[in-house]
């Protein structure tokens, strides 16, 4: 991998990471539902005016409001108010050996024996990970659970779903999100208005944070490095997300680090890495680079 492409993974990875810590900022000032809702007003109103979609992708992109845009996002939110931004990074990071699991049995995908011992892993790990003092309750686990699940299930619908493209997708699901978020805002939460017109710097750079380095910056430069190398040399970065959220989340937070966290998050990182992680592929790609033009 080039150095350039190197420092930009590392610069994404660092974008999501941060975000976590972004995202415990505007909960201090704004209710978790009306946040996810500014940030895909934001979202919407940069990218969709800019993004075309037709007739065929639109359910699609309906499903994937629901799925990704308040499954996942609004209650990844509304957990973490609960719990703080490791905790909440780490269980979410369960996401992609859901995602598997999910394939094998609705996709007919057939999983390796390594592959299935590395989710057993992942999943061993969030039950260390439930006897930490920063899970308060059983149901807080559950928003968390129920967020990697939104993000498993948006992962199959993307896959069945006909191309769009990264940036149109992401404008389009934040465009259909903003009124089901809105409703559970308006249903769950009162004062919204209040809260944003008393809101201070923290969240307010939570929503554009949220919206244009975590949303549009870091994906576009993630889909641009994925079409450049192998998905196997590139996705293993992304579960430095959780490692670093962690770190920041004890530095620019002041969150504890307790041994379940400790042992909960490094089983869930190391599950997820034995499941994903293509090492024959890996061995193959670094024998026979990629060759570059010149």
């Amino acid at each position: 991998m080039a150095a350039r492409h190197f420092f930009l993974v590392l610069m994404v990875v660092c974008i999501w990471a941060f975000n976590n810590v972004a995202v415990k900022w505007g909960l201090l000032e704004l209710p978790p539902l009306f946040l996810t809702w500014m940030r895909f007003v934001v979202v919407a109103i940069i990218l969709v005016p800019f993004c075309r979609i037709n007739r065929q992708q639109f359910p699609w992109l309906l499903l994937l409001a629901f799925t990704f845009g308040f499954m996942h996002f609004s209650l990844l939110f509304v957990g973490m108010r609960y719990t703080d931004a490791g905790t909440g990074a780490i269980v979410v990071q369960l996401g992609t050996p859901i995602a598997m699991l999910l394939a094998m049995v609705v996709l007919k995908e057939k999983l390796k024996m390594v592959q299935l011992f590395g989710i057993l892993v992942s999943l061993s790990g969030v039950v260390v990970l439930s006897g930490s003092p920063t899970i308060p309750t059983w149901w807080v686990l559950c928003l968390l659970l129920c967020s990697a699940t939104g993000w498993a299930v948006s992962n199959l619908i993307v896959k069945k779903s006909p191309s769009i493209k990264p940036l149109t997708m992401t404008g389009w699901i934040a465009f259909l999100a903003v009124p089901i978020v809105g409703v559970a805002s308006l249903v769950m939460e009162s004062h919204q208005l209040t809260a944003l017109s008393h809101a201070g710097w923290r969240g307010w750079f939570a929503i554009f944070y949220s919206a244009i380095a975590s949303s549009i910056v870091a994906y576009t430069l993630w889909y641009m490095l994925l079409k450049k190398y192998n998905v196997n040399l590139i996705m293993p970065y992304s579960l430095l997300t959780p490692v670093l959220s962690v770190l920041m989340g004890i530095v620019v937070l002041g969150d504890s680090l307790n041994s379940f966290k400790i042992i909960g998050a490094s089983l869930v990182i190391l599950g997820t890495a034995i499941a994903v992680i293509n090492l024959r592929n890996l061995r193959m790609h670094a024998r026979f680079p990629r060759l570059r033009r010149r």
